[in-house]
């Protein structure tokens, strides 16, 4: 008589190993952020040019102030785990943008929080402007000592080098009138040598269709060096680069098929601060030159940026609570 076999239960799965909490936070996230403080900046201006609410825009900007802080105790967080992940980030595109629109970040929470406290604005503009310097030299020095083909100008190279031009929008309600047009000059000097060695660059290479959403950073340096150009009393200079920039956005515009051909992706956080800075600066010319068909257009391309920029920052910080945006970005891990 044979004895039945007992019924076979399968080993329980090997417990996966546990992770830290942030230990691959991933810095491209601060990209959207950065054009959420740039929506929110423009609605702002908007309560003085077009009497939209001012609810509007203290919604935005109190909910990414939230938003960014969170994710910059994050990022902290992760290089409290390990240090050395914050030159594996930089070592990547998404993360070099990524790091460098969270230093630019502080100059907008600057800039969001000078209406109701300069000593706080303050103080979140010098960290930050230091925080940049810091960041600056350091891919300056991994450029120059990395190899060759590493050194490849990317629109990118706007937001690390010329990105300073934040400072002012911040700098001049605080009264820093001489700092501000000194970076302004400095910054438009480093802008015109981006664009052309980006304008050769293009000519030569072709661009891959997965990074071609990065070409719309080159908007961003166009619009805000316009808008501290009127800020400085630079007037001449804010329309040559408000039509500039105009130009820029109807390039931008003539070649969307072609730009938006990979799909959607984190890079696409690229399309969200330089609307937003286009935006700020069409309402300022518009009141300058107190033009009501510029002023309409103005209107318009708010909306327009409201409605890019929304989805797109959604989408992100999506990808991010879901885990997928470090995969997709190439994140370090603690």
């Amino acid at each position: 008589m044979t004895q039945a076999k007992a019924p076979y239960f399968p080993p329980p799965p090997p417990i996966p190993p546990k992770t830290r909490m942030f230990q691959r936070m991933p810095p491209a996230v601060f990209t959207s952020i950065m054009g959420a403080f740039g929506l929110g900046l423009a609605w702002r201006r908007a309560v003085e040019g077009f009497g939209a609410p001012q609810a509007i825009g203290d919604l935005i900007l109190g909910a990414t102030t939230l938003l960014y802080l969170f994710s910059l105790a994050a990022y902290i967080a992760k290089l409290m785990q390990r240090s050395g992940t914050f030159v594996e980030d930089l070592r990547v595109l998404p993360g070099r943008a990524g790091i460098a629109a969270m230093v630019l970040s502080g100059y907008l929470l600057a800039a969001t929080l000078v209406a109701h406290t300069t000593v706080i604005a303050g103080a979140v503009l010098i960290a930050a402007f230091l925080a940049h310097l810091f960041v600056a030299l350091r891919v300056a020095h991994l450029l120059i000592t990395g190899p060759v083909e590493a050194r490849t100008v990317t629109p990118i190279w706007h937001l690390t080098f010329v990105g300073f031009i934040l400072s002012p929008l911040a700098a001049v309600p605080l009264g820093l009138m001489a700092a501000s047009s000194f970076i302004f000059w400095v910054c438009l000097a480093a802008a015109l040598a981006i664009w052309g060695a980006s304008l050769v660059q293009m000519m030569r290479v072709s661009v891959p269709a997965p990074l071609r959403p990065l070409l719309a950073i080159h908007l961003a340096p166009a619009s805000v060096l316009g808008t501290v150009a009127f800020l400085v009393g630079q007037t001449q200079v804010a329309m040559v680069l408000s039509v500039f920039a105009i130009m820029i956005l109807s390039a931008l515009i003539l070649r969307a098929r072609w730009m938006t051909a990979a799909g959607f992706s984190p890079l696409w956080s690229a399309f969200t601060f330089p609307l937003a800075a286009f935006a700020t600066l069409m309402q300022i010319a518009a009141g300058f030159l107190s033009s009501e068909p510029l002023r309409i257009f103005a209107g318009l391309t708010l909306v327009a940026a409201t409605l890019i920029i929304a989805p797109i920052v959604y989408k992100v910080m999506q990808m991010w609570t879901k885990g997928v945006l470090a995969v997709k970005t190439n994140a370090a891990q603690a």
